[in-house]
Formats: C-alpha cells, sequence, structure tokens
C-alpha cells in the first residue's frame, strides 16, 4: 500500500517535471521569437535602403573596374579599377554579413540604371573608355561619399552605421584617386576646362 502510494507521487512528480520543462521551452520560444523581431523592428526603412544601394553600387563598381582592366588603355584606369574590384568586393561581403544578422535580403543585380551605364562603356574602348568611365567614377563616389557619410550620422542600427563609417574613408580616398585619374585622361569637368583655357591663351597669343 506504502509502495503503491510512494509510485503515484513519484509519477505526480515526474508529470509535473515535464509540464513545467515544456512551458520553459514555450516560454523560451516566444521570447526566441520576441527577441528576433524585437531586433527585425530596429531596421529603419532608411537603414534598409541604404544597405540595398550600397549593395547595388558596390556591384556596379566591381563589374566596371573589370571592364577598366580588359576596355581602358591607361595604366592609372586600369590600375585604378582593379582597386574599384578588390576594395568594393571585400565592402559588399561585409554588407552581406551585416544584413545577413538583420534578417534583410541585398538585391543580388544592379538595378536597370547601373546596367545601362554597364552596358554603354563596354562598348568603348582605349581612350574613349578611359575617360566615360573616370568621369563616371568621379560622379558616382562623390554621391557616395555624400550618402556613407550621412549614414555614419544618421543610421538607426549601430551595425549599419559601423559599416558606413569604416567604409567612408576608403569611398573618400577613391574619390580622391578618381578625380586624380581623370585629370591624367580628359574625363574630368576641371580638365576639360584647363585644356580650353589653355587653347584660348595660345589662340590669343597667336592673335597678338
Amino acid at each position: 500500500m506504502n509502495q503503491k502510494k510512494l509510485t503515484g507521487i513519484a509519477a505526480c512528480a515526474v508529470a509535473g517535471m515535464l509540464t513545467a520543462m515544456t512551458a520553459g521551452a514555450q516560454t523560451g520560444s516566444s521570447m526566441g521569437s520576441t527577441g528576433t523581431s524585437g531586433s527585425m523592428a530596429k531596421m529603419s526603412s532608411a537603414d534598409t535602403k541604404f544597405m540595398t544601394e550600397a549593395a547595388q553600387g558596390g556591384m556596379e563598381e566591381v563589374e566596371l573596374g573589370k571592364l577598366a582592366a580588359t576596355n581602358g588603355s591607361n595604366a592609372d584606369v586600369k590600375t585604378f579599377g582593379q582597386r574599384m574590384v578588390d576594395d568594393h568586393s571585400k565592402a559588399n561581403d561585409q554588407l552581406k554579413q551585416v544584413a545577413q544578422s538583420k534578417g534583410v535580403t541585398l538585391p543580388t543585380e544592379v538595378n536597370k540604371s547601373q546596367q545601362k551605364d554597364i552596358d554603354k562603356l563596354s562598348k568603348l574602348n582605349g581612350d574613349a573608355f578611359d575617360r566615360a568611365y573616370m568621369k563616371m567614377m568621379v560622379q558616382d563616389h562623390k554621391k557616395d561619399v555624400a550618402e556613407f557619410k550621412k549614414e555614419s550620422k544618421s543610421a538607426k542600427d549601430a551595425d549599419v552605421k559601423s559599416f558606413a563609417s569604416s567604409t567612408l574613408p576608403t569611398l573618400e580616398d577613391h574619390l580622391k584617386m578618381a578625380q586624380d585619374t581623370a585629370s591624367k585622361v580628359g574625363g574630368s569637368h576641371t580638365a576639360s576646362m584647363s585644356k580650353h583655357t589653355t587653347h584660348t591663351k595660345k589662340t590669343s597669343s597667336s592673335g597678338q
């Protein structure tokens, strides 16, 4: 009789433990899902848009950099192109890691406008390519520097802000390099103005 009571008590104890474990697991699962949704909620639309555009911009820079190696004629242009492939591939990988940790799906292709730029430059070769490519690189990196600088200050997500801040110096270096290279191949407004001014002076001198 006592043994039956003990057995009953033991059975009740085991049942109680199982119930508690099940409730604990459900609570843990609920907390886990809440934590995930909370993390997702922190991603503002502005941060998500920045990540999307940064990913597409990075992919375009890599593709155009590859073109520079084959279609360019100036050694500095080829060097710049390779720098774009190396640096933007690295930045793209870092951005993918951030996006994955936030549950954000990044695009795997450039947008239509960027594809048009790639198609346009792919039809050029030699000096014509050098000028058009470097002009585009100056314009693109001015825009990139402005956007990354803004995101490094205004990003809501700490990891996105860190990515923007750490990538900004590289983009600023790219811009300076692009401007210097563009001035050598005539791919910048400044270079064109300089040539025009020189030509005007020569014409004026010969007129005198």
